[in-house]
């Protein structure tokens, strides 16, 4: 065990007097594909070693439940025939979700006692809440024995972030968490949810993420109205390609056929879903064949999209993007995420780190008055029991 699910342990054993089952939850990175998950197109993510740890148990009443949250230092109780969503941005929402989408499948959840704690920084675009969702979800599952198989799972956990979060995601960040393996990523199609994982090896370079530590409030409703935008333009497209499902069915010059019937903000928002569609499969052929120069040009140019099509960016994640794509031992940077703030994704070269942090920190706090956190991730393991 690690200090943190020491820490959760030994918690739950002082508050509730009982062994708890112990669960360990990753965040992920997202290599490319950003808003193509909701449009059931193609992402390839992968699990990181920055997660969530959880202690969990039966309660002693079986209708009763206690969660605590050693990182908001809050605890909260309540009866499983009378959960509701709470306010927005409620980190109890995402447990609740969960717990009402498994009885919702006619499963039987009793009275559990669960404490967690984590190291997945919040508001980062590392998905912590894919994360707390993922990690109640197995650690109910196996708690109850309930056999839920791991695709479920991951539905489940999606579902709890749309109704209970409010956040119409799509499920790349669940599967990821779930899903994922060491050193290596996962292609994801996110229409049949075929998937398979694929090797992640950068030679000379490694990955860097930045965290701005810029948090916009905006990003979860502004989510849900670029999700709108795009099934606007498809809705569009619809009347003139019978195939067309979503934005995945969808080709440039079709588009273009349709443009002029598009309102302009739509017409971008779908170019640049369908574009970025087409550099997962070009990045994913390019560490394939490992051109990693080939590959730090796509993620300059999604990049781009992101700020200039999507409109998904913000000053800083910009500053701080622009400032790696200028510098000598990046070979590409973008913004990683949902958007409005959270990491910067650099490929970097090995053994530069330290002295581009450095760099990029002066620069960053001479224009925002505010410090980067820089954060070195390794690809891990989906969620995990630990054996303690």
């Amino acid at each position: 065990m690690n200090d943190i699910s020491q820490r959760v342990s030994s918690h739950f054993s002082e508050q509730f007097g009982a062994k708890p089952l112990l669960v360990r939850a990753p965040g992920r990175i997202n290599l490319i594909g950003e808003h193509t998950d909701y449009n059931n197109g193609f992402v390839l993510p992968a699990a990181v070693d920055h997660a969530i740890f959880f202690a969990i148990g039966k309660s002693e009443d079986a209708a009763r439940c206690s969660l605590i949250s050693l990182d908001f230092d809050e605890r909260y109780d309540f009866d499983l025939a009378e959960i509701e969503p709470l306010a927005a941005d409620s980190w109890q929402n995402y447990i609740l979700g969960v717990v009402a989408e498994i009885q919702q499948s006619g499963r039987e959840v009793a009275g559990f006692n669960l404490v967690f704690s984590g190291n997945v920084p919040r508001g980062s675009g590392m998905s912590s809440s894919a994360a707390l969702e993922c990690g109640t979800c197995v650690g109910l599952n196996e708690l109850f024995g309930l056999d839920i198989p791991k695709v479920e799972m991951v539905k489940m956990s999606q579902m709890a972030e749309h109704n209970y979060a409010g956040v119409k995601c799509g499920i790349m960040d669940q599967f990821a968490s779930m899903m994922g393996a060491r050193d290596q990523a996962l292609l994801l199609d996110c229409q049949s949810l075929e998937y398979r994982h694929f090797p992640i090896e950068l030679n000379d370079y490694s990955l860097l993420l930045c965290n701005s530590n810029v948090t916009h409030s905006l990003a979860s409703t502004e989510y849900n109205v670029r999700r709108q935008q795009c099934e606007a333009g498809v809705s569009i497209l619809q009347k003139k390609f019978s195939n067309v499902s979503s934005l995945r069915d969808v080709r440039m010059e079709q588009l273009e056929l349709v443009s002029e019937q598009l309102e302009e903000v739509v017409y971008r928002r779908c170019k640049y879903v369908i574009e970025e569609n087409l550099r997962v499969h070009e990045f994913t052929a390019a560490l394939t064949q490992s051109d990693l120069e080939k590959a730090g040009k796509i993620l300059k140019s999604a990049q781009q999209a992101m700020r200039d099509e999507y409109e998904i960016t913000c000053p800083e994640i910009d500053f701080m993007a622009d400032f790696a794509n200028a510098h000598a031992d990046v070979l590409g940077a973008r913004m990683m995420g949902g958007g409005f703030g959270g990491c910067t994704l650099n490929l970097i070269k090995k053994g530069r780190e330290a002295a581009f942090i450095t760099v990029l920190n002066e620069a960053y706090e001479n224009q925002f008055t505010k410090e980067i956190t820089p954060i070195q991730v390794n690809i891990s393991d989906g969620v995990s029991l630990i054996k303690g």
